[in-house]
């Protein structure tokens, strides 16, 4: 018999982390991330991971696990998550995977095809290139050498380009190539139960600039500072999420406040736009809610 594991999925600020905490009261649950950016440490506020109450109540995994000088790919995240859906089961809890990263999502539900290492240096020069000539030119580049894999890639999909120039890089072929010689398989043993949370448009933008704004009261500008002060290394996903470029340019006097707080919020509803274009793009979601609040009429399908 196949073993149950709900997913609860949404962008940033649409009020899916209340909806999985209130799953999980219901369902004896534990939370497991799938927020690409909440797996850092040194982010706590910024990247909204739950509160120390919140983790107090109800038990959470794959939060601030890692360091910010280390980059989760999403092969390492799946194996991460399957070990704690396991630990879970074996404690007789119900695994509920909470969070916004597509890719992350589909990585478990579909598995994921086998792709050689890829080097540090690799990475590095797929990284510089892409910040040199932009999107548009590295999907370009990756175009004359496999034009399948540049046809997956979007301007705004800034991670999956560079993963495909590094592939290239390494390898000589396409990600689209291995993809084929290897196709994914998914994890055997599952069944998925999924629900999309995914407010109209402006009032999840609203929820957003909202949420900025209580996040740099609670100390999001002190933890970037903080953050930088470490010497990072730029290309590493950690100085890359939304609201450090535009608090580190406050914080080096290059904009002033009420422009930093304009452009983060911007950045996050756009950030949130992208989410929910491949979460509604990508899955077809059992659930689909425009408020957590709808959900008691669906619980039981839960």
């Amino acid at each position: 018999m196949k073993k149950k594991v709900i997913i609860v999925a949404g962008p940033t600020a649409s009020g899916k982390s209340a909806l999985g905490l209130e799953i999980a009261t219901k369902t004896n649950g534990v939370i497991i991330n799938c927020d690409s950016m909440q797996i850092y440490r040194e982010l706590p506020i910024l990247t909204a991971q739950p509160s120390e109450v919140e983790m107090g109540e109800i038990e959470h995994r794959l939060y601030g696990v890692m360091l910010g000088s280390q980059a989760c790919s999403v092969g390492y995240w799946r194996e991460l998550a399957v070990m704690e859906i396991e630990r879970a089961f074996a404690l007789g809890k119900q695994p509920i995977i909470l969070g916004g990263t597509g890719l992350y999502i589909r990585a478990l539900m579909e598995g994921l095809s086998k792709i050689p290492e890829v080097s540090k240096q690799h990475r590095f020069e797929a990284t510089t290139t892409y910040d040199q000539i932009g999107p548009e030119g590295l999907i370009d580049k990756i175009g004359e050498i496999s034009p399948d894999s540049a046809k997956q890639l979007g301007f705004n999909d800034r991670q999956r380009i560079i993963r495909a120039w590094e592939v290239i890089l390494a390898t000589g072929r396409g990600l689209s190539e291995w993809q084929k010689q290897n196709p994914p398989k998914a994890e055997e043993g599952y069944v998925f139960r999924t629900v999309l949370v995914s407010p109209p448009r402006e009032e999840l933008y609203a929820r957003c600039d909202k949420r900025f704004e209580l996040m740099v009261g609670q100390g999001a500008l002190a933890e970037v500072e903080a953050l930088l002060a470490m010497k990072i290394e730029p290309s590493l996903p950690v100085m890359r999420a939304i609201g450090v470029p535009e608090i580190r340019s406050y914080l080096e006097g290059i904009v002033g406040y009420q422009e930093m707080v304009a452009l983060a919020q911007q950045s996050t509803r756009r950030y949130a736009k992208r989410q929910l274009t491949w979460l509604r793009n990508q899955t077809d979601y059992e659930i689909k809610l425009q408020s957590s609040d709808q959900f008691h009429s669906y619980i039981a399908k839960i």
